[in-house]
């Protein structure tokens, strides 16, 4: 063995340093097991690390620096991604005119505390499926408990945060399948000729109807692989991930009248740039000019239903397209009422997405009396989110097999919608997000691309770059 230089000693005290500070904040002491490699590395030398580097072979040592270079680049970014930050492209218009189709966000974990790997045997820096050939991009044969290494924040009432979809525990090989449970439901209706009026029947009899309805979907899509693809299970953390705005904190009881939202009475203060749908009818196209000025996308005008266009603007927008009566025929506030595809998507309530609620929403260590009118909201946190079992019979309601009257939450829960209202895939349409698929907080845009327009027309956002994400309250 040679002697270390004090050069060897320093090298090795910082990266000890940093590893075990590393360590202590993740609070996982299995990493102590690395220690002595460590040491050799830098001290002992017992293992040949570097051992290409004295090869006489040129070409071995050039192909070899290479692979060091880019297997150390690999383990670098996929602890930075792990446990620092990561990127993430708005890819819909769901958080618009606050956040942009084609934003680039730098997404900080350390803020809200970075989850540790609960699928540890995945492809580093793919979410679930294998780029180019696709299929799994993990093995879910091992599964880790939840856990949260401490962060700098706690999530705040109307944070802009970034989750793991929680209905995406089960889709299908289709992209196309957005929402498993809401295909199943709305197919498994569409073969029953003569549905009934679920507001003239018991809750009892609501349940029964809505587990035949999600039974006879859930069968045909399973015995039709060629149309939607093949069913699977997908882990918390390697789910889709979303961004939406906080608008809901646990333990907040929500209501939205109007359009307008009510935490515990109170109405919630408004994103400066929050959008609504208006029904417009013009009287000769929309002028370029106007429509960049107005921020109106080109994917929004195509939405033309009987020569109305339903267009989504802020208030400001509105107000200004009101005054072009060349161009603008009539302008009309939208007004939603349909309650088919309102969570928790079973007939059981009259709530639309204009009118909903209230509704408690759930918060560690407290619990909620359970009824059969209930309990469609809270049987994914109970069943799925918390891995209970959970079953109705005869009236009653069980959970691992004993008749429960109510229920204490064993995580926190938060309530998440899009800036734009009425064209946001958020919970009023499939429930809580559990504290457990919190992925981080945006930080900042990075780059921002205009899709309706070329590379010398304006296609970089100059003026979004390194903006804020808080800065859009």
């Amino acid at each position: 063995m040679r002697k270390p230089t004090k050069k060897d000693i320093v090298k090795l005290s910082i990266a000890l340093t940093l590893y075990l500070l590393f360590l202590l904040w993740v609070r996982s002491w299995w990493g102590l097991i690395l220690i002595p490699f460590i040491v050799d590395n830098y001290i002992t030398k017992f293992i040949p690390w570097g051992w290409w580097k004295n090869s006489k072979n040129s070409a071995l040592r050039g192909i070899m620096s290479w692979v060091d270079a880019i297997v150390f680049a690999l383990v670098a970014v996929y602890f930075v991604n792990l446990y620092l930050f990561q990127n993430y492209v708005i890819p819909t218009s769901s958080l618009e005119k606050s956040l942009l189709v084609g934003d680039y966000l730098f997404v900080s974990k350390a803020n809200y505390g970075p989850r540790k790997p609960q699928t540890p045997l995945s492809m580093p820096l793919t979410q679930h499926t294998m780029p180019l050939t696709g299929g799994k991009s993990y093995i879910d044969a091992i599964q880790w408990d939840y856990e949260r290494v401490p962060g700098i924040e706690d999530i705040k009432l109307n944070d802009i945060v970034v989750f793991n979809y929680p209905a995406g525990d089960t889709a299908t090989t289709n992209p196309q399948v957005i929402d498993y449970y809401a295909d199943c439901y709305a197919i498994g209706a569409q073969r029953y000729p003569n549905n009934p009026n679920m507001d003239s029947l018991s809750p009892e009899r609501r349940r029964a109807i809505y587990d035949l309805y999600y039974a006879a979907g859930r069968e045909y899509i399973e015995q039709n692989p060629q149309i939607f693809g093949k069913k699977l299970w997908r882990p918390v953390d390697r789910r889709e991930n979303y961004v939406k705005r906080c608008v809901g904190m646990p333990g907040d009881i929500l209501e939205i009248k109007d359009k307008q939202i009510y935490l515990n009475g109170k109405p919630n203060k408004q994103p400066t740039n929050v959008q609504h749908n208006y029904w417009v009818t013009f009287k000769s196209p929309l002028p370029e000019r106007l429509r960049r000025e107005l921020q109106i996308s080109k994917e929004d005008l195509q939405r033309s239903y009987g020569g109305r266009h339903l267009l989504p603007l802020t208030e400001t927008a509105y107000k200004k397209l009101s005054t072009y009566t060349k161009t603008v025929s009539s302008i009309e506030p939208f007004q939603s009422n349909t309650t088919e595809e309102i969570y928790p998507l079973n007939g059981y309530t009259k709530w639309t997405a204009d009118n909903y609620g209230p509704l408690w929403i759930p918060k560690r260590g407290e619990s909620i009396e359970l009824t059969l009118e209930n309990l469609p909201v809270y049987e994914r946190p109970i069943a799925v989110y918390e891995g209970n079992d959970l079953m109705v019979k005869d009236g009653k309601i069980y959970i691992n097999g004993k008749e429960s009257s109510s229920y204490t939450f064993k995580m926190d829960y938060y309530w998440m919608m899009g800036d734009n209202r009425h064209n946001s895939a958020d919970s009023r349409y499939w429930g809580f997000v559990p504290e457990d698929h919190i992925v981080g907080k945006p930080l900042f845009i990075w780059l921002s691309l205009d899709k309706d327009r070329g590379w010398f027309d304006g296609k970089i956002r100059w003026n979004r770059l390194f903006r804020s994400v808080d800065s859009f309250k």
